[in-house]
Formats: structure tokens, C-alpha cells, sequence
């Protein structure tokens, strides 16, 4: 595929809604809400759940499709929270912002959340925090009965207190809603598919715009202006680096100027369009010369290292299996190893972490591939010592019978 062709890459576009809750001909979004939440449902009573209360907004936007203000809710809260039960839904949203959650038919009711935290509180936060949990422990009351299990997740530490301090079982409903996330329903995988074309489109501008010169950051704004115009919705990292900034990984994309000849090291981390992760790397060449032939043996280095792990995926393999088969990452790359072989993908990065071999006795932990599951195959190639380094990821859906690949955006064949 040419580079004007990228470019023109925009048929799988044109039809997405600008809300999420608008009907589009490609994708039936009413599917795609309730499938998820029936899912946390089914999950919450695998472990004798009774109710749920997620502040997380993506946890929120994943059972219920509903959206506002995601970062600023993610570092605030609880400022909006969803209180759920298996057959209620009650979406606590910022105060003034309730209209927002009107008309969903994953959500019952809509009332004012109630923020409990110390900006909003100042010095009365413990009074808040007991009237917040006062009123949340009245309404599971009436809803499932008192003293029912409670799964939380993002609340403060004077909330969480509060509110076992009612009389209600505390769980913690990070392990329920991750295992429901954690497979995608074909109507789903239309939104997945959605949010990677648009963020191609953008990885193809932020390509064609690489000139020596340029600082990273505008750069890597080519890609944010890209995925906004599409209606997606923020980049969660900054992960693009330039020559000697590209090893380590880990660099935050900052004013350093690009040089001639450098390798360019991307990971797009998009939350784009209906909020699904677009997460796939690339590294590029800044030019004019060809690469040297260090740079190439690092690009075709890591290019190895994600086919192979993404060769021996397959439905039904143990996590501890999947680490005994991954690819042997070579002594003078280990020290600079991407912390993780593969990672589960949705709405943000999620369940499962697949791990090396050799992490896997200290931070590994077993599990199943299982069909439905969307997953990123990473690599990051670079010398403890070394000038440059190489980061590559491709994104795929685990099937019945093997694995389909997600992102397209093709490999540098100068490098290969």
C-alpha cells in the first residue's frame, strides 16, 4: 500500500457517530452496550456480587456506554460513579452533567453524584465521605438487601472506610469487570477495527510529516490533531522518541529536535473512536540516507521477536505455556527488554499480562488464551549502551482457531 493510499484510507470512517450512543449503519451500538454489560453482570454473579460501584470512567463507559470529561473524572473521583446491581443501574453523574446519561438503556436512573473528595470537601472530607457512603449503602440497601457484597475499585481510602464502616461485604470488582472486558463480541470487534483504521490514518500523517528539524512533540502532534478530527478521544502516553531518546524505552516525548538519520520510536496508546484502544508501534527512519546497518538489525531483530510470539498464540494455551514458547530475547538486548511479551486490549490496555520466560517466575501468572480476546504482541529491541532502539507491536484478535491480525499499518522495508 502506497503512502497516498494511507491517506485515503477513509471508507471504514465516514459512518461513525459522532456520540457514541447515536445508531450508525456499521455498528450496532445497543449491542455493543448491553453484550458488555451483561457480561460485568454475569461475572459480578460468578463471585457472589451483589452490586458493584465503579468511579473508573473507562470501567463506567464499558457497562454502560456513557462518557464525560475521562481524565479529568479518572484523577477526581469519585466524581461520577455507576452503582450496579443485577438488575439495576444507577449512573451518579458530575453535578450538572446529568443530562449526559439520559436516554441510555444501560442505565435505569441518573441522580447527582455526590464527590466526595478533599477538593471538593476541604477540610469537612470525612463528613462527606460518610454522607457519600450513607447514601450509597441506603440505596444497595433497598435495592439487594443489607449487609450484601459490594465490589469497589477507584474510591479514596476515606470512602472505601465509610463505606465498610455501613456493614457491607467489601470485594474488589477490578477481577470481575477485567474478566468481562477481557472478551470482545464481533459487534465489539467493529468498534476495535473502528478505532485502529482512524488511528492508521493518523500514524500515516505523523509518517509522512518525519523531516530532521522537527521536535518530538511537533511530531507527535501530527497523530493528536489526526485522531481528534476523527472523534477519537485522547492518546493515554507520550511515547514517541528520536535517536539516542529511543534507548531506554520510557522517554516521555518532549522539545528534543530530530536529527538526520535517527530512528523515530512510536506507540500510538489511542483511546479513539466509541472509546476502544488503538495500540499498536512503529519505528521510523528520519532520513535522507538509508539506515545503517545497526538500525536495521535492531528493526529486524524486533520484527522477529513479534512474529514469533504472535506464531505461537493460540486459543486454549495456559499463560505459563505461552512464556516456556515466546521468543529467546538475546543476552545483549534482555537488559532493555520491554517489561511485558503481550497485554490484553479493549477500551485501554487490560487482563491478561502475558510475561518473558524469564519474568514470568517472579511477576507471571497463569491463565487461558481464550477466543474473543484482543491482544498486543510487543517487542523493544535496543543495547544496554546502546545509541538506538526499536519498538514494534501488532495488534490481534484470538479466533477458534488461531489469531486474525488487527493493525495493518505496514513495516519499514528500508529497515527490514
Amino acid at each position: 500500500m502506497t503512502e497516498l493510499d494511507w491517506h485515503a484510507e477513509r471508507s471504514d470512517l465516514e459512518g461513525l457517530a459522532q456520540l457514541d450512543r447515536a445508531p450508525t449503519e456499521e455498528i450496532d451500538l445497543v449491542a455493543v452496550r448491553t453484550y458488555r454489560q451483561s457480561r460485568v453482570r454475569a461475572e459480578m454473579s460468578k463471585r457472589g456480587i451483589a452490586a458493584v460501584i465503579l468511579s473508573d470512567p473507562v470501567n463506567i463507559r464499558y457497562a454502560t456506554g456513557t462518557r464525560n470529561m475521562q481524565v479529568f473524572s479518572a484523577r477526581n473521583a469519585p466524581s461520577r460513579y455507576l452503582l450496579m446491581t443485577a438488575d439495576r443501574a444507577i449512573l451518579h453523574e458530575f453535578t450538572g452533567a446529568e443530562h449526559l446519561g439520559e436516554g441510555f438503556e444501560t442505565v435505569d436512573e441518573v441522580r447527582p453524584a455526590r464527590t466526595a473528595s478533599f477538593v471538593a470537601a476541604g477540610p469537612h472530607i470525612a463528613d462527606r465521605e460518610r454522607a457519600w457512603a450513607a447514601d450509597i449503602a441506603d440505596t444497595i440497601a433497598e435495592l439487594v438487601g443489607p449487609g450484601a457484597t459490594v465490589g469497589v475499585e477507584r474510591l479514596n481510602a476515606g470512602t472505601a472506610i465509610a463505606l465498610a464502616e455501613q456493614g457491607l461485604c467489601m470485594a474488589d470488582a477490578q477481577e470481575p469487570v477485567e474478566m468481562a472486558r477481557a472478551i470482545k463480541s464481533p459487534e465489539e470487534m467493529k468498534c476495535v477495527i473502528a478505532s485502529l483504521r482512524a488511528t492508521e490514518v493518523g500514524v500515516a500523517k505523523l509518517r509522512a510529516a518525519i523531516r530532521p528539524g522537527l521536535t518530538e512533540a511537533q511530531l507527535w502532534s501530527v497523530l493528536h490533531k489526526s485522531v481528534i478530527e476523527q472523534n477519537g478521544d485522547y492518546i493515554e502516553t507520550r511515547l514517541l522518541n528520536a535517536g539516542a531518546r529511543t534507548n531506554p524505552w520510557y522517554q516521555e516525548t518532549g522539545d528534543n529536535v530530530i536529527g538526520e538519520n535517527e530512528l523515530i520510536a512510536l506507540d500510538t496508546d489511542v483511546v479513539g473512536c466509541h472509546g476502544y484502544y488503538a495500540d499498536f508501534s512503529r519505528t521510523f527512519h528520519s532520513g535522507p540516507d538509508k539506515p545503517t546497518a545497526t538500525q536495521r538489525e535492531l528493526y529486524r531483530t524486533a520484527y522477529e521477536q513479534v512474529h514469533h510470539n504472535m506464531s505461537i498464540l493460540r486459543p486454549g494455551m495456559s499463560f505459563r505455556d505461552y512464556a516456556d514458547a515466546a521468543w529467546d530475547i538475546p543476552e545483549k538486548y534482555y537488559a532493555h527488554r520491554y517489561y511485558l511479551s503481550a497485554h490484553g486490549c479493549g477500551m485501554t490496555g487490560e487482563y491478561p499480562y502475558l510475561y518473558h520466560h524469564g519474568d514470568f517466575p517472579s511477576a507471571g501468572y497463569d491463565g487461558e488464551i481464550l477466543p474473543g480476546m484482543t491482544l498486543c504482541v510487543e517487542s523493544f529491541i535496543g543495547e544496554e549502551g546502546g545509541k538506538e532502539g526499536v519498538k514494534l507491536e501488532q495488534q490481534v484478535l484470538v479466533t477458534e482457531t488461531g489469531i486474525e491480525l488487527l493493525s495493518q499499518f505496514p513495516f519499514e522495508e528500508s529497515l527490514l
